[in-house]
């Protein structure tokens, strides 16, 4: 990763493609499909970077990767039970930029701003604080709460995605809460390796090898073909700086809602040094009806995957429900029939 240019995943961030009808033109897809991509992106706009899109079959409108990022009309569908904060986090906010869910552990978010837009953020609506020009004034009240209470043990930085920020505001933030004695362990939650692979880079590495607590990346990655020689480069070096990795998934229709998709997928990330840990149900945030999968027939597919796998590379299929302790474990129900491949 030495041979990573400085400065180089500013310059990709900074053209990151935008506009419907350039990324339709890249893959030469028809012009048509813009105009419903245009309305259903004027609240939650199309970001996307190249590094991504090159990993896109070009010609095919049902790409899962393009699936992911492209604004489509289902968006603009009123379904009963989506709204715009389906995990309640406002009632889990005790500072603007901190969530605390569960316990022991606590969130930070710490930007808006993502290398892409997923179509299925469950927080595209999320109400972010303006950004302050001061880290310290930023997160100065998260920083205090973090430190008056003792039972919190684990920071998790989330976003947006933390590695949008800058080294130097990383290491200002997490220099910060090294200093308080009983957090225990960091957790940083992105997607910036798999979809901007040249984020890792010596300076973030530098960073990295720089902090006392142990430390825990979970990247996000939905399907095997995200997964090329870059990232691979990538989630070696970032263990090579001595990082745990771990995997999350979203379970989305018409992009891993199949079991072979999903054994690919294990077997790509554990190739890449990376564990899997959880598959999402979705979150049912508005305009997003149009990715959801059946509960059973997500526990038919982790049925299916533990008769093909070793049980470590079988993800943990989760909901999020608001209030509840933790994650909320979905088991596999065995129910006599067929099992859908």
């Amino acid at each position: 990763m030495n041979a990573v240019q400085p400065w180089r995943w500013q310059r990709e961030l900074a053209e990151a493609v935008v506009d419907p009808r350039e990324l339709l033109a890249i893959l030469g897809l028809p012009a048509s499909l813009a105009e419903p991509a245009e309305r259903a992106g004027k609240a939650f706009g199309l970001r996307v970077t190249r590094s991504f899109i090159a990993r896109m079959r070009r010609g095919d409108p049902y790409d899962p990767l393009l699936r992911q990022v492209m604004p489509v009309g289902d968006e603009l569908a009123d379904v009963a039970g989506y709204t715009s904060d389906p995990l309640e986090e406002g009632a889990a906010r005790r500072a603007p930029q901190l969530l605390h869910k569960y316990t022991g552990r606590a969130l930070l978010i710490t930007t808006e701003a993502c290398a892409i837009h997923c179509r299925y953020c469950f927080r595209r609506e999320f109400p972010y604080s303006a950004p302050e020009t001061r880290i310290g004034a930023r997160w100065s009240e998260a920083l205090e709460i973090l430190a008056r209470d003792a039972s919190i043990e684990e920071v998790i930085l989330s976003g947006g995605d933390p590695l949008s920020l800058s080294d130097a505001r990383l290491a200002q933030l997490t220099d910060a809460l090294t200093k308080i004695p009983h957090l225990k362990r960091l957790r940083v939650h992105t997607r910036q390796p798999i979809v901007l692979p040249s984020r890792v880079d010596e300076g973030l590495l530098a960073w990295l090898r720089g902090i006392r607590l142990p430390t825990v990346m979970v990247v996000h990655s939905n399907h095997p073909n995200e997964i090329d020689d870059d990232v691979r480069a990538a989630c070696a070096a970032l263990r090579a700086a001595g990082v745990t990795l771990l995997n999350q998934s979203v379970l989305l229709r018409g992009v891993n809602d199949h079991a072979d998709t999903l054994e690919r997928l294990s077997v790509a990330l554990l190739d890449a040094g990376v564990l899997p840990y959880y598959l999402h149900l979705p979150d049912r945030v508005r305009g997003t009806a149009h990715f959801d999968v059946d509960e059973r027939a997500a526990q038919r597919l982790i049925e299916t995957l533990m008769g093909r796998l070793s049980g470590y590379l079988v993800p943990r299929l989760v909901r999020e429900v608001p209030g509840a302790a933790s994650k909320v474990p979905v088991p596999p129900s065995f129910i006599p029939g067929d099992i859908a491949g």
